[in-house]
């Protein structure tokens, strides 16, 4: 059974996907912290109540001695929005996968987080937008990409609307992702991801 460790920033409705996930026993892991670097994030909140260590800290030195004496085999970033130094993607090269809201390599980058991708979408006039989970490298949103999918963009969509219907399916694949790992199927080739099904 793996460590996981979930950096978040705010709400954690992906947070609480993969509690929900572990608590029906469909992941082969266990949500050992969770780490926000925002003070008042709800995420805490869904962490404690479930049991789980829940810290606010923002300095990455620490994180990385924390995440270390817990032993993590897993760090995810799920609505963590900060860029994650080079050291703590070497200590965990290959360890760490983030979920972001658009169909990476659009949509993505500095300053495409949160409510701006899905504006930035809308305003551009795609059909299809979704989400994405990859493994993090030193760039951002750029690391080999796991597992996407797509939602349809209607033309009366507004940020809101298209947001709800995004975050139903990072729901969806950032738990597959994090299920397939933690079952050893996933396995990287230069950028590919290939997943022993």
């Amino acid at each position: 059974m793996l460590n996981i460790a979930v950096l978040i920033s705010g709400n954690g409705t992906n947070l609480q996907s993969l509690i929900d996930a572990v608590n029906l026993g469909q992941i082969n892991g266990q949500i050992n912290i969770v780490i926000s670097n925002k003070e008042n994030a709800y995420g805490l909140d869904r962490a404690k109540k479930n049991n789980i260590k829940a810290l606010y800290e923002e300095n990455e030195e620490i994180i990385l001695d924390i995440l270390k004496k817990e032993n993590i085999d897993l760090v995810v970033l799920a609505g963590y929005l900060k860029k994650v130094g080079e050291k703590f993607v070497r200590e965990f090269e290959n360890k760490i996968i983030n979920v972001h809201p658009s169909l990476i390599p659009a949509f993505c980058g500095k300053g495409y987080y949160s409510d701006n991708v899905h504006k930035a979408v809308i305003d551009y006039g795609v059909k299809i937008t979704g989400a994405t989970v990859h493994f993090v490298d030193e760039k951002l949103d750029n690391g080999p990409i796991i597992m996407q999918r797509c939602v349809n963009v209607c033309q009366n969509d507004t940020v809101e609307t298209l947001k709800n219907k995004v975050l139903q399916v990072e729901h969806e694949i950032l738990v597959e992702s994090v299920r397939l790992y933690c079952l050893g199927k996933i396995k990287i080739q230069g950028r590919k991801v290939i997943i022993d099904e």
